[in-house]
């Protein structure tokens, strides 16, 4: 007990000196506002710095993030049903691909799906 005590509490003042440290070393950085504008050649940019987002292209993105992590969880399941009880495997798989038709059918009715609006 008492060696896991000695080390949090070098751990901690290790790493409060060097948070310490890193903050008196590091060079202070002064927000100037010319130093801050986009720079173009010397000339005034013509056009907004931040262009505007798509949200259809973010709900794409994200269904596909979504899709791509189930076939990561499904693949393994497959891998286990020799070594696991049939009965146990089939009802876990069941309820993964009925929460999986049931969100993608939520999706659809929505219009989350259709690219326009």
């Amino acid at each position: 007990m008492n060696k896991i005590v000695i080390s949090i509490l070098l751990t901690m003042t290790i790493s409060m000196g060097l948070m310490f440290l890193c903050t008196t070393i590091s060079k202070t950085m002064t927000m100037d506002r010319e130093k801050m504008t986009p720079f173009e050649c010397g000339f005034d940019p013509k056009s907004s710095a931040r262009s505007p987002f798509s949200l259809q292209f973010f709900l794409i993105a994200i269904l596909f993030l979504i899709f791509d992590i189930e076939i990561a969880i499904i693949l393994p399941m497959i891998i286990t049903m020799k070594t696991s009880n049939i009965m146990s495997w089939a009802l876990t798989m069941t309820t993964f691909m009925v929460i999986l038709i049931i969100g993608l059918y939520y999706e659809w009715k929505n219009g989350m799906l259709e690219w326009t609006f």
